[in-house]
């Protein structure tokens, strides 16, 4: 028997790091025990005071049922303390704050409620897949605009104006950019959030590496406006080392956080307890928990550059994140071809910028989420066998 998927899956397919994943442990089963610097999944713990309080609420006898679809009060009460304290930002933590079971399902939740088919989404090129894959299962058709190095990954104006913006009902950006490190000031979200005035269209910001190697973590939410244009996602995973815990938040006005909850009520039942009160002490840690975590990341950066060094590929040093993205050598088509070379060769991962677009086919991208020693490791392979 034969039972055809959706149409809306027709054209989706299975997400490179999955694919590339299967492979990377099919050479470790042949005993090549390959160094993975690729995916951004933060190797490092969280803090100590937020897994006691996990563990403290997980023994509780009245914690395990259903929790409110809004998110338990004082898991909306410290994402807005956070917002005000570092942002700048103000809300009301009752009606303009959603705690998600992490930011990528605010990706899917924002494309399934307001798009169709027959509309249009702008997303960013490059740019993370996971919006076009979004926009692509809403059954709307994705718009993408150029970034380039010469604009320093920030978006043109004048070049987005010459396209057709017709049908465009909301736009995905993300800074600091994810892979290209590239930073927005509040003059850019200023811009921004005129265009998106000018034309109707709803500003999608994906911020969840604002706290990792940024000199100050910034928000469009700050700047005047942007609350009528604008909603933000941001997420625990890089600033508190709670990838896996799947914790996240989706800011706006009142109006586009009840629109968004129509639609997320529909698919979950809520996070389990603990972990939003796990989630809220991470949010109320002394920002010394975040200047300690750079010193690690920055650390570590020295040593990926060193990388790029071997490889014969450019970067800018002012990027920031949780990456180090990099232009690689004309004596290679593309970044698959460098990536695939390097696995080869050394049997040491990194990611190829095509993935992200056709816009990051001429650069590679190296994860900063393993140690020092695993990446001097990989610098000795490189140079033994490259």
């Amino acid at each position: 028997m034969q039972i055809d998927v959706a149409k809306r899956l027709q054209q989706t397919e299975e997400y490179y790091f999955s694919k590339k994943l299967r492979e990377i442990d099919e050479l470790n089963k042949q005993g090549a025990r390959v160094i993975n610097l690729g995916i951004g999944s933060p190797d490092l713990p969280p803090h100590p005071e937020v897994i006691a309080t996990l563990n403290t609420n997980a023994q509780l006898p009245n914690v395990h049922g259903y929790q409110n679809y809004k998110g338990a009060p004082a898991l909306r009460q410290a994402v807005a303390d956070w917002y005000q304290r570092y942002y700048q930002a103000t809300f009301n933590p009752n009606t303009e704050i959603l705690p998600l079971i992490g930011s990528k399902e605010g990706i899917v939740h924002i494309c399934m409620t307001y798009l169709q088919e027959g509309d249009k989404a702008l997303i960013p090129n490059p740019g993370y897949p996971a919006y076009a894959a979004a926009v692509r299962l809403s059954g709307a058709e994705s718009i993408t605009y150029k970034l380039t190095q010469e604009k320093n990954w920030l978006i043109d104006f004048d070049e987005l104006r010459k396209q057709d913006l017709s049908n465009v009902k909301l736009m995905w950006i993300n800074y600091p950019h994810m892979p290209t490190g590239a930073s927005a000031s509040d003059a850019f979200y200023k811009e921004l959030i005129e265009f998106a005035k000018e034309f109707n269209i709803l500003i999608c910001h994906d911020n969840p590496y604002s706290f990792i190697l940024t000199d100050k973590p910034r928000s469009i939410m700050s700047v005047e406006g942007a609350k009528e244009v604008a909603i933000e996602l941001n997420s625990l995973s890089k600033s508190s080392n709670m990838a896996g815990w799947r914790v996240g938040a989706l800011v706006g006005s009142e109006e586009r956080i009840n629109q968004v909850l129509r639609f997320k009520s529909n698919m979950d039942s809520g996070m389990f307890l603990p972990v939003q009160l796990a989630a809220a002490k991470a949010l109320q840690l002394e920002a010394s928990w975040y200047k300690d975590l750079n010193k690690i990341y920055a650390d570590r950066r020295l040593k990926v550059y060193e990388i790029m060094n071997l490889l014969g590929c450019s970067y800018q040093k002012d990027q920031v994140g949780l990456f180090v993205w990099a232009q690689i050598p004309n004596s290679y088509k593309d970044g698959y071809a460098l990536s695939d070379a390097v696995l080869d060769k050394a049997r040491v991962f990194i990611t190829p910028g095509g993935i992200f677009g056709d816009g990051g086919n001429q650069y590679i991208r190296i994860s900063l989420c393993a140690t020092v020693e695993v990446l001097e490791e990989s610098i000795q392979r490189i140079k033994d066998n490259f």
